[in-house]
């Protein structure tokens, strides 16, 4: 069981910094220009961006006023992209 869940949380974490870096691109920001504008380091939205960290909500809403995008959209995309299939539960 332990094993799904964290097989799936590193795939959320993926996907969570495929799209974040697809809208970066989209609006013609830079590593360095969005992480400073939410005040965030550069390495850990790097880190974001591979998939590395897990962030939490407050973390994702900064990201989505930075990239000018509704947390309510981007919660869309994570559940269209993983399906209703998709669960951390067993």
């Amino acid at each position: 069981m332990q094993d799904k869940y964290l097989e799936n949380k590193k795939n959320f974490q993926k996907l969570i910094g495929e799209i974040i870096k697809q809208h970066r691109i989209k609006c013609g920001k830079s590593i360095s220009l969005i992480s400073a504008e939410i005040g965030m380091t550069k390495s850990m939205w790097a880190d974001l961006e591979k998939g590395i960290k897990d962030p939490q909500l407050s973390t994702i809403w900064r990201i989505c006023e930075g990239l000018n995008i509704p947390a309510s959209g981007l919660m869309q995309e994570f559940e269209i992209i993983l399906g209703n299939n998709f669960t951390f539960l067993e």
